[in-house]
Parts: structure tokens; sequence; C-alpha cells
């Protein structure tokens, strides 16, 4: 039984033996498997033939100080191979004794940890790459907040500009309302950033476990994901930016991409509010400043959203839809909210009306949305209410206009 054990431990190790002057006196088929050596190359010589250059003098002081100490050494050692290539051993070297406590001859047995080395090296060169990348992040994070400062001194001038060319008091007003959208729209920049920086540290974390695990697969798929977040995070920054171009020529824009990009840009305020927005929207295209009109659907959404919780409704839904009737574009924005009392359905489009509180509110967020509709798109924004529902109508010629 006992020769059983023996077979064993030398065919699921790798077993070597030294004299008490280190040379070798017997390896197993594993030491010759890894090293590539036979065992006429390897009996009659010292462990020198497989070390690797890389590693320093101290580390053989240090096995040979703990060995000759009588004790038991164990460590990881990096080894050369007859062909060339590297091999990683987790190795316990142990001191045979005599009767006396004499030193007789040492017995090595080791492991293979190649694999899981190797992988430690690739998760820390990895580790390496996503600093590299956090670096360009946060690089192009600077510069397009200068941008969007950049934009925001262009905005002011452009503002500037219609308040000579139209009457003084509308032109304030709109850049009032512009401006909080700007504040706004900056504070959900870092608002909607909380959530993937969040899956970011665990995808890290899951790299690091697959790692321990020796799953090169998995490590694979978290990488690829986290350079998913990544670039999702970058276009969050392009999205917002692109809102927030001026733009003084009107073109023809298509009008459900205006929707989803005001839908994106409100992301992490709709999820955070637990509002379900539904959409049907035809392919059509109208002539206007397409910034102008997301501002205004931006608008309707904040409103809806601001009853919602005012009102304590629980199930929140927002429906829009666009559809061609005639000649004009009819877009519906409807909510669920509670409705609008019938004494303040007169009002909501005057010049700082506003139901919410002060610091919630400037009143002018519908004003300019109809003036929007009306001067910049030549159409009309109506509003109707029904027991618990709200719904604004805008209607956008959609022939050529002047």
């Amino acid at each position: 039984m006992q020769n059983q054990y023996i077979q064993a431990i030398e065919k699921t190790n790798i077993i070597s033996k030294t004299d008490k002057d280190g040379i070798i006196i017997f390896v197993n088929d594993e030491f010759c498997a890894i090293s590539g050596y036979r065992k006429e190359e390897l009996l009659g010589k010292t462990h020198n033939i497989i070390r690797h250059p890389d590693v320093a003098d101290e580390k053989f002081k240090e096995l040979w100080d703990t060995i000759i100490n009588r004790q038991i050494y164990k460590g990881t050692v990096k080894n050369l191979a007859k062909d060339g290539s590297t091999f990683y051993v987790n190795t316990t070297i142990s001191p045979i004794l005599d009767d006396d406590g004499e030193i007789v001859e040492y017995v090595a047995i080791r492991y293979d940890v190649t694999k899981e080395v190797l992988l430690r090296e690739s998760l820390l060169k990895k580790e390496i790459e996503y600093e590299e990348l956090n670096k360009n992040l946060e690089k192009r994070v600077e510069a397009q907040t200068k941008e969007l400062k950049k934009l925001n001194q262009t905005l002011e001038k452009r503002v500037s500009e219609e308040i000579e060319k139209n009457e003084e008091k509308q032109r304030v007003m709109f850049w009032q309302s512009r401006h909080a959208s700007l504040g706004q729209m900056i504070a959900n920049i870092a608002h909607q950033w909380r959530q993937p920086l969040m899956e970011l540290n665990l995808t890290l974390f899951n790299i690091k476990k697959a790692a321990q695990n020796g799953n090169d697969e998995a490590i694979s798929k978290f990488y690829d994901e986290s350079m998913h977040i990544i670039n999702n995070m970058s276009h969050t920054i392009d999205d917002f930016s692109n809102f927030f171009k001026p733009e003084k020529v009107k073109h023809y824009f298509n009008i459900g991409e205006s929707i989803k990009e005001s839908i994106v840009l409100l992301e992490s305020i709709i999820d955070e509010a637990m509002i379900h927005i539904k959409c049907d929207l035809d392919d059509m295209e109208v002539l206007g400043i397409t910034n102008e009109f997301t501002q205004v659907i931006i608008n309707m959404i904040n409103n809806s959203k601001d009853a919602f919780i005012k009102n304590g409704i629980l199930f929140r839904e927002i429906t829009i839809s666009a559809k061609k009737e005639g000649e004009f574009a009819v877009i519906k924005v409807m909510d669920n909210a509670g409705g609008i009392p019938k004494e303040n359905l007169d009002k909501i489009f005057e010049p700082y009306f506003t139901t919410k509180y002060k610091s919630r509110g400037t009143g002018l967020g519908l004003f300019m949305s109809k003036m929007i509709c009306e001067q910049g798109l030549r159409g009309s924004l109506d509003v109707e209410s029904k027991k618990s529902t709200t719904t604004f109508i805008i209607k956008i010629p959609l022939g050529k206009i002047g």
C-alpha cells in the first residue's frame, strides 16, 4: 500500500531529490516533462540547470539559508526549460535528517502554477491599460467641459444678438430659460455617470475574482464589458455637448430622433423617478432648430415628472406620439400625473406662472415652449386636461415655410 501512495504522489507532483550538496540524485517523470530534460541530463547536476536568469541571487540565498537550518522552504520559483520557455512552480523543499539530526538529502515537491502566474501578469497588464484609459477619459472630460463652457459663452452671445433684433423682454426670458436648462443638464451629467461608475467598479472586482479562479474566458468577457461602459460614458458627454451647440440656421430635422434625444438626455431622471415612457413615432421631418424642439420635449417631461411627485402618483406613464395629419406633424405628450386644475388651464402658458415651489420652477418653461412652437416652428402648442391626464398637442406644418 505504501508503494501505491508513493506512485500516486510521483504521478501528480514534480519531485526531485538532491544530496546535501545540492547534486540531483533523483527526478520523476513529471520533472522531466515540465523541464524538457531527460533524467540522464539531470542526474549529477544542480538545479542551476533550470535556473531562470531573471531570478536574483538573493532568492537562492534565502532558499539555502532556510533548508541548511533544517527548515522547510516554500515559495513560487521561476524556472527555464530546456527549450528556453519559462515555467513557474510552487515549491516545497524539505531537508531529510539521519538519526543524529544531520542533513543527508533534500526532497523537493513542486506543482505547476504557470497558467495562474501568467493570468496574474495578464491582469496586471490590463490594470495598467485601465489606468491609461482612465487618464485618457479624464482628459476627454476636461476637454469636453471646456467645450461646454465655450458653448455656453457662445450661447450667451447668441442671446445678446437676439435681444438686439427682437423685443428685449421676450429674449431676456429666453436666456433665463435656456441658462436654467444648462445648469440642469450639467448636473445630469454627474448624475447619469453614477451608475456606470458603480458598474465599472463591480466589473473590475469580477476580473480579479476570475483571475484568482484561472477563468481566462471570464476575464475577457468582463474586460469587454468595461470597455462598453467607458464608451457609453464618453457618448453621454457627446450627447450633452450636441444639445448645447448653438444653431442659428433652420434646417429640416427628424422629429422622432429629436424626441429620442430628449429622452436620452433625461434618462437618469426618468429612471430615478420610475417613469415609463411609451413612444409611437412616425418618420417625419420639419423645418426649424432641432435643439429648440428638443428643449420643448424636455420641458414637458420635466413638468410631468414634477407633477407625478407632487401628486403622489405611483404608476407613472408618459405617452409620446408623432403622427402625420394632413399637412401637419402632430405631436402629443400625455401623462397620467393628475391633470391640471381648471382655474390654471388658461394660465399655464403665461410667463412666470408656475404652481411649483420657487426653487423648482421659473414659470418660463411652457411660455418659451409655446414661443418656440409658434415662432421657431411656425406651428402651435395647446393643452387638454381630462380627469387624471394632461395632453400637450404640438402642430407643425410639414411643407416648406418662409
